[in-house]
């Protein structure tokens, strides 16, 4: 299988050993702690999963501003975005060493890791501008990225870190929400040499769904992991329990016995289009993914981003030798009617527009939500019947 990224091994740093959970569960309860935004806690999770392997914890200013700029921190280690914690105020664990991380989106707060700190460091607002511009493309405050990055403090608190929760993602999703540790695991255990990752934050039609086939079977590979975001999205997307009913109902129907995986993982949603293609691409390699479907505006938003922007990066900006994980180059896909199937479109150069099955998701939604399943073409009919019952449920 291959390697994770930086080391022989994956270390998650979720702390397993029970004993140990406990002691440091009681330990938490007597030291200062704070909450800390979505985004943090999402970046906790992904390293308490392994996703993140080799970071050991919150980036300090330095690294951060690396990874930015250059994807390459301090020690010349590669990492595609910065993985900061910033906070608003902190009085509450001013001259503190050794501090509990609160989660923001459970009740109550629990504590989600314990930090050895490093350093507090102000960001100024020249450095949080370059990190925006350089990771999201824009400054655009109207950009759900830009506007949840920036919507943080400005006191970055690095550091190591224990994570002993998994948010609400494991309690919420306990089918679906699996660590980087767990995936390389079943991987293995259903003997796959070649896996192919899908991201993916919507249920998916039939021209996912043939994508998916076409990458498995141009790249040779015997297992495809579906990995679905279960974490923050913008307003309108459709929530991740309807999406995963979605999937798992496509995948049962219409895929061979032991060829896919669906799974999903914890994050909130950058929108950062090619820099979070990057990413993607960074923890799919550590979950043990030898391939990755990088699509039209791969993780984009609004019109922020060239078409193929999310796959000229990997050519372009990515450190040479820094990923192992291949990138399968995807064309938007649709349903030619001049040929019965679906085809990437680039692929059907005697085409137009109107000899595909193209429907736009705001006519989907509308077509959902009055109870008009789309065309065969362009979406399973089972599938789309789990997707009228979600919107029915809204009037």
């Amino acid at each position: 299988m291959i390697k994770p990224i930086g080391s022989d091994q994956l270390n998650p740093l979720f702390v397993y050993d029970q004993d140990q959970h406990h002691q440091l569960m009681r330990e938490a309860e007597t030291l200062p702690s704070v909450t800390i935004s979505s985004q943090a806690a999402g970046n906790a999770v992904m390293m308490g999963g392994g996703y993140f392997n080799p970071l050991q914890g919150f980036m300090n200013v330095a690294d951060a501003m690396g990874a930015a700029e250059k994807m390459t921190l301090s020690d010349g280690s590669f990492f595609p975005v910065p993985v900061l914690c910033l906070l608003e105020d902190t009085s509450a664990i001013a001259g503190a060493s050794r501090i509990a991380l609160r989660d923001p989106n459970m009740e109550g707060n629990p504590v989600l890791a314990i930090m050895d700190v490093a350093a507090i460091e102000e960001v100024s607002e020249s450095q949080m501008a370059t990190m925006t511009q350089r990771v999201y493309g824009t400054d655009d405050g109207e950009h759900p990225g830009v506007a949840a990055f920036n919507s943080q403090g400005r006191m970055a608190v690095s550091g190591s870190i224990q994570v002993l929760h998994f948010s609400y993602f494991q309690d919420d999703f306990p089918d679906t929400f699996r660590t980087a540790v767990e995936i390389r695991n079943e991987i293995a255990e259903r003997g796959w040499k070649n896996v192919v990752a899908f991201q993916t934050r919507n249920p998916m039609h039939l021209a996912h769904e043939e994508l998916c086939h076409m990458a498995m079977d141009r790249l040779g590979c015997d297992g495809l992991v579906i990995h679905m975001l279960l974490g923050k999205l913008k307003k309108g997307d459709i929530p991740a329990p309807v999406r995963d009913a979605a999937i798992r109902k496509m995948v049962e129907l219409y895929f061979p016995p032991n060829s896919a995986m669906v799974t999903g993982y914890g994050f909130d949603m950058l929108y950062a289009g090619p820099r979070e293609a990057v990413l993607h691409a960074y923890f799919r390699q550590n979950m043990g993914c030898s391939h990755f479907i990088v699509g039209r505006d791969h993780a984009g938003v609004g019109d922020y981003y060239g078409a193929f922007d999310a796959q000229t990066i990997f050519h372009n900006e990515v450190p040479k030798g820094a990923l192992e994980i291949e990138i399968f180059e995807a064309d938007h896909t649709a349903y030619s009617k001049k040929l019965n199937k679906v085809m990437m479109m680039r692929e059907a150069p005697d085409h137009t527009k109107d000899d595909f099955v193209l429907l736009s998701g705001t006519k989907v939604r509308e077509m959902l939500g009055n109870g008009i399943a789309p065309p065969k073409e362009f979406s399973r009919p089972e599938v789309a019947q789990i997707l009228m019952d979600y919107y029915k449920s809204l009037n």
